[in-house]
């Protein structure tokens, strides 16, 4: 089964039932199937060879899903963008893989400036309400109401399961974020997967809160659309939004990450929002136990899924609801049609309670990072444990994590190897942060890491050395924060020091300014 297939198939099964919703909007899967067939056909009509990547820089709406799918029909590659990005990250995603058209709208556009059409490839743009107010003139521009309609023919490229079906860009400890290579068969199984442990069916309403742009906010898409069931596409304001909108309607199933569930557990749920809900899940980070607590005691007839994952592997483990009583720590067990195991730095496996790295072997392990040689050999190695017969290296992800496995099987998180910042559910990575703040005249070091907070599960700070003129403007270099980077990478506090901490090779000492600043948000988190 190829990725567009959850659509089409579904399609001639239940042609009448509702595939999406989006405030009022509502299309059944026959009608999701024709607008994907429609700019499946607008695509290879304009000359679109298969593997060519289209990217989709929009807010949560249904033309969103339209264009993902109808880009997998064409052979192409969707490159899915966060729309909270501004320019310099949007305009590297779309130069590090050579995106050739672009589906957004003409607000966002005309946000990103003049120079984030840079790139060589980027040939057209297809704006879902008009051109924006400067166009750049060396770009096609279409408007998504013109596009023409399905020819009578169904053309679909001739491609397989293992072909690339997209890429998610996720932020790595260094440097600008990192191509995520996805097949058909990654993504395909993984929605098969979750909708195993989820028990998800035709009757299922999921409320899409995640970024379409995260692969488990994508995953919304690709469970439901397997198994018959609705996706509602939101994009809200507030945390009252979301409980209003799982009573209005009748939500099922709601994902959601840390931050959101630490607002969501401090509010009350009317009767109808707590008698729909069958289930939520969590991912980005752990829940705190208070917020688990609040939740089951609002939200008692939903079960509670706790999940860890990574974009590389999609998702690795979830934690059964029975068993939260007993390991309410616990990352869970593999999830269906997946191994995990637990190594040593040697190469050998853990004995129970030992720690070492996660490793993670399946059908759902990712075909490595785009264009990156050397990243991908770091983080996608041969499984070592493979039998002596095999004639193919099968190739795994090693996660960086530390974690360790008890003698009933069940995972427990320790750590990461690196130094990712994960705050709100989202990772980022200091280096980005960093070369934001070096833009500043007023810095001569800078160092961007994470510390606990009760809120965010890490609050970004940054902690600099100005430079000889000895003035250090701390509000300065937030208010270019502010400008230049997505809201979520934001440092929560900006403070200038005497010296930096640095190891015995001469760089910054990340870990000492970590612990130094561990306790800076603990009274800022602290419940009333």
């Amino acid at each position: 089964m190829l990725l567009q297939d959850l659509v089409l198939k579904t399609a001639s099964r239940t042609p009448d039932q509702t595939a999406l919703i989006e405030r009022d909007d509502r299309i059944s899967y026959a009608q999701l199937a024709a607008q994907v067939r429609e700019f499946a056909d607008f695509l290879l009509e304009s000359g679109l060879q298969p593997g060519e990547r289209v990217g989709v820089y929009l807010n949560k709406q249904i033309a969103s899903v339209v264009s993902f799918f109808g880009t997998a029909l064409a052979g192409c590659v969707i490159v899915p963008i966060n729309s909270r990005l501004k320019t310099v990250q949007v305009a590297h995603i779309l130069n590090d893989c050579g995106v050739r058209v672009l589906v957004s709208s003409s607000a966002l556009v005309d946000g990103l400036g003049t120079t984030w059409h840079a790139g060589p490839e980027l040939a057209a743009v297809i704006s879902i309400d008009g051109p924006p107010a400067n166009p750049a003139s060396q770009l096609n521009w279409f408007d998504w109401g013109s596009l023409p309609a399905a020819t009578a023919s169904e053309v679909q490229p001739h491609i397989v399961d293992a072909d690339i079906a997209a890429i998610f860009y996720t932020s790595g400890s260094t440097g600008l974020p990192k191509g995520v290579v996805l097949s058909h068969r990654n993504i395909v199984a993984g929605a098969h997967s979750v909708a195993e442990y989820l028990e998800n069916g035709a009757e299922d309403i999921v409320l899409a809160v995640l970024p379409l742009s995260f692969d488990a906010g994508f995953s919304q898409l690709t469970t439901m659309f397997s198994t018959g069931g609705t996706v509602v596409l939101m994009d809200y304001l507030l945390p009252q939004d979301v409980i209003r909108a799982v009573a209005e309607y009748a939500v099922t199933g709601l994902a959601g990450v840390p931050t959101l569930w630490n607002q969501l557990a401090g509010l009350e749920w009317p009767a109808e929002a707590a008698a729909s809900l069958r289930y939520y899940t969590n991912t980005g980070g752990s829940m705190p136990g208070a917020t688990l607590a609040a939740l089951r005691e609002k939200l008692p007839k939903a079960s509670p899924y706790l999940m860890y994952g990574l974009t590389e592997a999609f998702r690795s483990t979830y934690l059964p609801p029975a068993e939260i009583d007993r390991r309410p720590t616990s990352i869970g067990i593999p999830i269906p049609n997946a191994d995990i195991a637990v190594v040593r730095h040697d190469g050998t496996l853990c004995e129970p309670n030992e720690h070492g790295e996660l490793v993670h072997r399946g059908a759902l392990v990712a075909q490595g990072y785009w264009n990156n040689a050397e990243a991908t050999a770091e983080r996608f190695k041969p499984w070592p444990f493979s039998a002596a017969e095999r004639q193919v290296p099968e190739l795994a992800v090693w996660s960086g994590d530390t974690v360790y496995r008890d003698a009933d099987g069940f995972l427990y998180f320790v750590a990461r190897f690196d130094e990712m910042i994960k705050s709100s559910g989202f990772r980022i990575s200091p280096t980005e942060v960093e070369a934001c703040v070096h833009q500043s005249s007023h810095v001569e070091q800078c160092a961007a890491f994470g510390v606990p907070h009760e809120d965010l599960g890490q609050a970004v700070v940054v902690v600099y050395l100005p430079n000889a003129d000895g003035d250090g403007r701390s509000e300065d270099i937030l208010a270019l924060c502010r400008r230049d980077l997505p809201g979520y990478m934001v440092p929560r506090q900006v403070i200038a020091a005497a010296a930096m901490p640095t190891t015995s090779s001469g760089k910054i000492d990340r870990r000492a300014l970590r612990d130094a600043y561990a306790s800076l948000f603990v009274a800022e988190a602290a419940p009333c």
